[in-house]
């Protein structure tokens, strides 16, 4: 159950760092908490500290980072886009993480079965 290891997640969290980490520090915390959980089954998980989002795949992840300048993007199960130039500003930067790619016209990047990545401030960092 995802409530369940995620409660358990925090739990681990709070009895390794006595206030907020470091980025770096997070990111080392969850890379071992997610191969502790990976004996007991799948489990794809993001979270955010505010300040950066953590994203790991057990099966299926994908994620693009958008950035100016901005593009039409074709949805993929829909006759539709979407001209993000239209909604974002030049100093605008996003990441998007999906279990399936949302796109038609744009490149995805797909995560490694056990990847752990983080992103900050729409880039992907580690």
């Amino acid at each position: 159950d995802s409530e369940h290891v995620f409660c358990w997640i925090m739990q681990e969290l709070s009895k390794s760092h006595a206030g907020m980490p470091s980025i770096d520090e997070l990111t080392l915390t969850l890379r071992e908490l997610a191969a502790r959980i990976a004996t007991h089954g799948t489990f794809n998980f993001l979270l955010s500290s505010g300040e950066a989002l953590w994203a790991h795949a057990s099966t299926h992840l994908w994620y693009i980072e958008r950035r100016h300048p901005f593009a039409h993007a074709s949805l993929a199960d829909e006759d539709l886009s979407v001209d993000f130039a239209a909604h974002t500003t030049p100093t605008d930067r996003v990441a998007v993480v999906v279990t399936a790619p949302l796109t038609s016209n744009e490149v995805w990047t797909p995560f490694a079965p056990g990847e752990l990545k983080v992103f900050v401030d729409g880039v992907a960092v580690g």
